[in-house]
């Protein structure tokens, strides 16, 4: 197992990517506290999880309040005793054209999207820099680098997310900390089943025309499976990348080419 005997922190972890990524992280070893914004569902993942043999806690956890990572900083610190990895997975979404998009929606997104990732680093990367080893991985998306109709507020929140990787990781790089992102496209996610929805209520379209017309930029047509996306992150979170620093890893079947 790539990571016995470290200690992750994975946000928006009870369900979807998140979920699949804590799974992961266990799998391979990894001690884990899993926080999110439901209760009943983030402790019945980890209840699952420890009954698979994974060591886990969960907490309840709104990123975007300070006050609250203040708290999840205290039972990481209870609960695991150092953070070696963190994983900002926590994450919203609306749609809506730009002038359509209202001023509380579009600073909750970035208050979850970009604040919370900020808030959560913040908190955490300082013992990582102190212990000279780390791992940060932002759950961002291809929207953070892509403009597209519809998703302003989104998509201005995960460019947030890949700028303060980039920033971040060249800071930590002297330490042997790294500070990465993964950009999925379209995932088989309950998010992605609410922009379905959107699409069907805007357009009359059936669900598979909604769908068909979400994956037009994916060469393979087909969504991303969250475990693709928590295969990336593990592999970010072992030594053996210990020289992939401040990149955004793009996970979307070819539709963004470099």
């Amino acid at each position: 197992m790539t990571l016995s005997g470290r200690t992750a922190v994975v946000t928006g972890a009870s369900r979807g990517i998140g979920e699949a990524i804590a799974r992961a992280l266990a799998a391979e070893g990894a001690s884990l506290l899993l926080a999110s914004t439901t209760q009943a569902r983030v402790e019945a993942v980890a209840a699952s999880i420890r009954e698979a043999g994974g060591d886990v806690a969960a907490v309840v956890c709104d990123v975007a309040d300070p006050s609250a990572v203040d708290g999840l900083a205290r039972a990481a610190a209870e609960r695991l005793g150092r953070v070696d990895i963190l994983v900002n997975n926590a994450g919203i979404a609306t749609a809506g054209a730009v002038h359509r998009t209202s001023v509380e929606e579009w600073t909750r997104v970035l208050a979850v999207n970009a604040t919370g990732t900020f808030l959560c680093t913040r908190a955490f990367l300082p013992g990582m820099l102190e212990r000279r080893w780390g791992r940060v991985v932002n759950v961002a998306s291809t929207a953070g680098l892509h403009g597209a109709r519809y998703i302003a507020a989104y998509a201005a929140s995960k460019h947030a997310v890949i700028g303060l990787t980039r920033c971040a990781a060249a800071e930590a790089a002297a330490a042997g900390v790294t500070v990465n992102a993964v950009c999925p496209g379209y995932a088989d996610t309950d998010m992605t089943r609410q922009s379905v929805a959107r699409i069907v209520a805007r357009t009359g379209m059936s669900e598979a025309q909604a769908l068909e017309a979400l994956l037009a930029t994916s060469p393979q047509k087909r969504l991303v499976t969250p475990a693709e996306v928590a295969a990336a992150v593990v592999y970010l979170c072992g030594d053996a990348a210990r020289g992939i620093n401040g990149q955004a890893l793009v996970i979307d079947g070819g539709g963004l080419l470099a």
